[in-house]
């Protein structure tokens, strides 16, 4: 069984990476019950040679499913189901749905603020983050400066207490940028959406500003809600990996 990459429908078809599409099938295995609930996954080995996949792609998958609480990893053990139904993906310390309310509570007033008391440095700081964002094309390198742009913005607003906030939970902004560029093509859309916060600061419009990280903390929702109902069944695949 050759897990390469593939198209994937939808209304913008993207490429469905070689961890997607190991994921999409781990996964539908557990919520069959192929795997039950306390049952261990094959070893690395055996799962890389039946899927025909490399085993950094395999252990990318197999953390993926940890985030999503389906599996854990026990040392020297391995990998045991413990769910068989996704509900709420946990990034480093927090639930998904524990970060994205307080992110509602803190991040839209922070643009706010932002806008009104923002500095030309801060600006400056910005638009260069940005640019560097949509120059560029490794996941690991945009992943970083997304968690640097949010730092950014809250540094924006004047207020020590909101930057430490960002920074408590940064590492989890980090897991869950990554998870959801990964398996929801998040990274030319959350450059869009930045690039309209990054506008509003421009203009010193609280309002656009508000409005403007309201839409980015929604379109994060919505992806990351469907990643969590999608079926995990098998799509056909088809192709060579991405260059």
């Amino acid at each position: 069984m050759n897990l390469s990459d593939s198209q994937t429908g939808g209304r913008i078809p993207r490429r469905v990476s070689a961890m997607e599409a190991v994921l999409t099938h781990l996964r539908g295995a557990i919520e069959r019950g192929e795997y039950a609930i306390g049952d261990k996954l094959p070893s690395e080995a055996e799962l890389c040679r039946t899927l025909e996949v490399s085993r950094p792609v395999l252990r990318e998958a197999l953390r993926a499913l940890q985030t999503m609480g389906l599996t854990v990893a026990k040392t020297g053990k391995g990998t045991f189901v413990v769910a068989n139904t996704v509900e709420d993906p946990t990034f480093g310390d927090y639930a998904a749905s524990d970060l994205l309310e307080v992110r509602r509570h803190v991040e839209i007033p922070v643009a706010g603020y932002a806008a009104r008391r923002r500095t030309a440095e801060n600006l400056d700081h910005l638009a260069h983050l940005l640019e560097r964002m949509e120059r560029e094309t490794d996941t690991t390198a945009w992943v970083a400066m997304d968690t640097l742009f949010h730092l950014a913005v809250a540094e924006a607003a004047q207020n020590p207490v909101f930057r430490r906030v960002i920074e408590e939970i940064r590492d989890a902004l980090a897991r869950q940028s990554a998870f959801l560029n990964e398996l929801g093509g998040r990274r030319e859309q959350s450059n869009r959406e930045h690039r309209a916060i990054v506008e509003a600061l421009i203009d010193g419009s609280e309002t656009d500003a508000v409005e403007a990280m309201s839409h980015h903390l929604d379109r994060v929702e919505t992806t990351l809600t469907d990643i969590v109902r999608a079926a995990g069944t098998d799509a056909p695949l088809e192709g060579g990996p991405e260059a």
